[in-house]
């Protein structure tokens, strides 16, 4: 392994907030803007960074709030989609990145999405691995707690089950949910973030985001309307046993891009733990085809 494909772990300062990122790979090859869902943060993609920084400059940071960005408390600083994807934006123009593909998971795709509708000249290309844009990918179970919650987040009653979504129970549920050997999940990465989400001030950081998901709902249209309008190459890289974001809304991609390439593999959630190798051929393959 090169100098250059070996992780970096960096800080910068954004609106006066450090934000943590990883960087791998050469300063001048294509660059690859990787985004983690929830509960975890650029932690997630500890494997699939040296498997692709031979080829691409690969940047993943944590967003305000999550792994080791500064978390300052809800009273400080408003914890909505629309800020933490404004934040990336500001983050990509201060590392001077005009043009990238995004790699989207969970909470990443609606923020890797509002990056692109504000930019869509910026985005060469999108890899979603369950990052949602559709109605038809949201799972009936997995959701009716936080939808219960988004239609009223003041009463205890929905706030709980909400709340146990980010205790270790919780969290190691959808790390494992639907792996077919959940031995081979390291319990490293499921605690890692269990206790980040422990720390003092994230019970109300992630209420008020869990609260605001349903402005991702409203954005939906927008989001479909960008791959029609610019038929942005994508590879839908997709856990096939997730209940959280279902198989149906990686295929929903397909009705606006024609074109776009979706493989279901045999694992859950958090793809990444099982299948990182044949992600990162996938991604190397797709990104050949479409620099």
């Amino acid at each position: 392994m090169s100098a250059s494909q070996q992780t970096r772990h960096l800080t910068t300062t954004i609106r006066g907030h450090e934000l943590f990122y990883r960087e791998a790979g050469p300063a001048d090859a294509p660059v690859l803007l990787l985004l983690h869902g929830f509960p975890s943060s650029s932690h997630m993609f500890r494997d699939l960074v040296p498997r692709l920084a031979d080829r691409f400059h690969v940047i993943a940071p944590d967003y305000l709030g999550f792994g080791r960005s500064a978390a300052p408390s809800a009273d400080a600083f408003s914890y909505t989609f629309a800020e933490l994807a404004d934040l990336v934006g500001e983050f990509t123009e201060q590392l001077g990145l005009d043009r990238f593909a995004i790699y989207i998971q969970d909470y990443g795709a609606p923020i890797g999405l509002r990056l692109a509708l504000a930019h869509p000249e910026r985005v060469t290309a999108i890899v979603t691995q369950n990052g949602n844009a559709y109605e038809e990918g949201l799972g009936k179970e997995g959701w009716a707690p936080v939808l219960a919650f988004i239609a009223d987040p003041t009463n205890p009653e929905t706030a709980a089950p909400v709340r146990a979504i980010r205790s270790l129970e919780g969290i190691r549920w959808q790390y494992t949910h639907g792996v077919p050997d959940p031995t081979l999940v390291s319990p490293d990465a499921y605690h890692h973030d269990a206790a980040l989400m422990a720390r003092e001030g994230q019970d109300a950081i992630q209420l008020g985001l869990i609260g605001d998901y349903g402005s991702n709902f409203d954005l939906y249209p927008a989001f479909q309307e960008y791959f029609r309008d610019s038929q942005v190459p994508l590879l839908a890289v997709w856990g096939a046993h997730d209940e959280i974001f279902v198989p149906d809304g990686a295929l929903a991609f397909q009705r606006d891009l024609p074109k776009a390439e979706v493989h279901l593999l045999p694992t859950g959630h958090f793809a990444l733990e099982t299948h990182a190798a044949q992600i990162a051929t996938l991604i190397g393959d797709f990104l050949a085809r479409n620099p």
